[in-house]
């Protein structure tokens, strides 16, 4: 009995006639043809309806000459940013907000440094305070505010009351009233306000770190502090980086925080570039948009500043 051997693929490829037979191409349709387009596309035109054509808003209406009503009455070039600039206040504001941006963000860092390595240790009550800890962050920010200004209230406030009765003060204070006492409460709301955040953004990149570097550390004769900032710190560099960047964000635009516990007040002794861009609204439209832009821009510069200091996208 004779056993054949399967036909080569050459000769399966052939056709009638010997003739090799060429592949079939099939067309792409036409929707791959557009390879990701079509799923990235509702993304790009949220980006661009809620994000860009806001900002070109923006900027067209800092150029306009609009009545208190709202009515455009042509064209102002330049008018409302000399505007501005020649305002009593804008120095100061501009000077305090980069003030309050850096004060706020440097503690808000450092403290959440802090609870982090606290909340990555295993400890009696761990998962209660990693609860507690989330409660700044599930208050509204506006109500959390109002609560602390009823605290400071001169005549009924909790901590007038208590150091009255521990004779720590003999008058009651008002804490917000003057500007040397109003930002240091401010300061301490918004930094209570963004630790939750931070912590757990921190929290997060300490336990992608492997114990077994910290393994090696030991038996290489590595103290706790040199392990730390040999081995902690860069590893924890990239989740550092996103907590710097956003909370640089949220507290230099921050308002509700300002408003709900002076107002920007007395004058615009509390005020920030956002407060003080509100205030400007009640006066002038397009001078408001104008130092939107100019909030804007210091944003975008100082965010690209601490990247370009920090050396974000260099590898250690």
């Amino acid at each position: 009995m004779s056993l054949k051997a399967p036909p080569s693929p050459a000769s399966r490829s052939r056709g009638r006639g010997g003739q090799s037979a060429r592949p079939v191409r099939r067309s792409r349709g036409g929707l791959a043809r557009l390879g990701p387009l079509p799923w990235i596309a509702p993304v790009v035109l949220l980006i661009l309806a809620v994000v860009v054509w806001p900002i070109v808003e923006l900027i067209r209406t800092s150029f306009q000459n609009i009545s208190i009503s709202g009515v455009v009455r042509g064209s102002a070039g330049t008018e409302k940013y000399e505007k501005l600039f020649d305002e009593s206040g804008f120095g100061h504001v501009i000077g305090y907000t980069v003030l309050w941006t850096v004060v706020v963000v440097s503690v808000t860092m450092l403290v959440s440094l802090g609870l982090a390595q606290l909340f990555n240790q295993r400890f009696p009550g761990r998962s209660v305070t990693r609860w507690a800890l989330i409660a700044p962050w599930a208050a509204s920010v506006l109500m959390t505010a109002i609560g602390f200004k009823w605290m400071l209230n001169q005549t009924a406030g909790v901590l007038n009351t208590v150091m009255l009765d521990l004779g720590i003060i003999d008058k009651s204070t008002d804490w917000l009233g003057s500007q040397s006492t109003a930002w240091p409460w401010m300061m301490f709301v918004a930094v209570f306000v963004s630790l939750p955040f931070t912590t757990y953004t921190l929290l997060a990149g300490l336990q992608t770190i492997p114990g077994d570097v910290y393994e090696a550390a030991r038996i290489d004769g590595a103290g706790p502090w040199q392990t730390y900032r040999s081995i902690t710190l860069p590893l924890l560099r990239p989740a550092f980086l996103v907590g710097v960047v956003i909370n640089l964000i949220n507290v230099f635009n921050s308002f509700p925080i300002i408003w709900a516990m002076t107002q920007g007040g007395p004058g615009s002794d509390t005020s920030t570039t956002t407060v003080f861009m509100y205030k400007l609204k009640e006066t002038d439209i397009a001078e408001s948009a104008a130092m939107s832009v100019v909030n804007f821009a210091m944003v975008v510069v100082l965010v690209l500043l601490f990247l370009k200091v920090s050396r974000w996208n260099e590898e250690d």
